[in-house]
């Protein structure tokens, strides 16, 4: 399944896309698309509705976040080979973790707003795995039993508060607007290996990411395992697996985004995402 949220922000629906990409609501069925209709019981039940019994939502509404009431997101650093090469940095021997507040979710295809006196604002395309039964301390082998379905993000971070204003990744991660999510959770059944896709991103036409997660340094199974032992991860929290090469941070010279840039990524099988780029001053909200 394709479970999605449409609507204006705050007042998003619950909704799935068919077979034929057509927007349907599941507005009688669930109340949400939260931890709880994620749990394995409810997805099964949601999987026996019939797509053409399901009113059609007409026009192309806003997508908004497909997750609604995410606790929290946690993020595995510096995980993909060819981007270690990029910035010349050794693969770490265990995950690096940090977190991103969860005030920086986003529709897939809504504005970026970069923050007051950005300088450094950077992309990150990344294959991002959501949670649906509480995970504890579970073995390697059991960690994508946990799952209950993949999306799209955009990580983007501004590189001056991230590196240059000293104490951790957070400040320059989480800005409002700087987690773009979806457009749709696809659900664990419909990825049969979270290691074999293709994802991509372009700004202003040009292609900057272009990878595999197969090169990622410890995979989706590893980095849920080895998160679950340093903290609990519960029905809707977001973990993020790493970006490939092509960060403009490390491109000679620093490419960084600004105000009119058009943000388009995606991720094989996932969907894709949009986004213009605003200045603060023209953030509307």
């Amino acid at each position: 399944m394709k479970l999605l949220r449409y609507g204006e922000p705050g007042a998003e629906t619950p909704g799935l896309l068919d077979g034929n990409g057509c927007i349907r609501s599941l507005a009688d069925h669930v109340a949400d698309i939260d931890g709880t209709a994620l749990a394995p019981g409810h997805l099964d039940a949601l999987r026996r509705i019939d797509p053409g019994s399901l009113p059609p939502v007409a026009g192309t509404p806003r997508l908004g976040v497909p997750v609604a009431g995410v606790g929290k997101i946690i993020e595995v650093g510096l995980n993909y080979t060819d981007q270690a090469a990029e910035v010349g940095k050794t693969l770490p021997d265990e995950p690096i973790l940090f977190a991103k507040a969860v005030t920086a979710l986003n529709g897939p295809n809504d504005p970026v707003v970069l923050p007051e006196g950005a300088r450094k604002a950077d992309w990150e395309v990344k294959l991002a795995v959501v949670i649906g039964r509480t995970a504890r301390s579970v073995g390697e082998g059991d960690a994508l039993d946990h799952v209950a379905g993949y999306t799209v993000i955009n990580d983007l971070a501004e590189r001056e508060w991230q590196f240059e204003r000293g104490g951790q990744w957070i400040k320059g991660k989480s800005f409002d607007t700087f987690a773009p999510l979806g457009p749709w959770l696809v659900t664990r059944d419909e990825v049969p290996d979270p290691q074999d896709l293709r994802l991509w991103l372009k700004v202003n036409g040009v292609t900057r990411q272009d990878s595999h997660t197969s090169r990622m340094n410890f995979g989706v199974a590893a980095a849920i395992a080895y998160i679950s032992r340093c903290m609990t991860l519960l029905p809707g929290d977001v973990v993020t697996t790493g970006t490939p090469a092509g960060i403009g941070n490390a491109a000679k010279p620093p490419v960084f985004l600004k105000p009119g840039d058009v943000i388009e990524l995606g991720v094989e099988g996932l969907g894709g995402q949009r986004q213009e780029v605003r200045a603060w001053e023209d953030r509307g909200i």
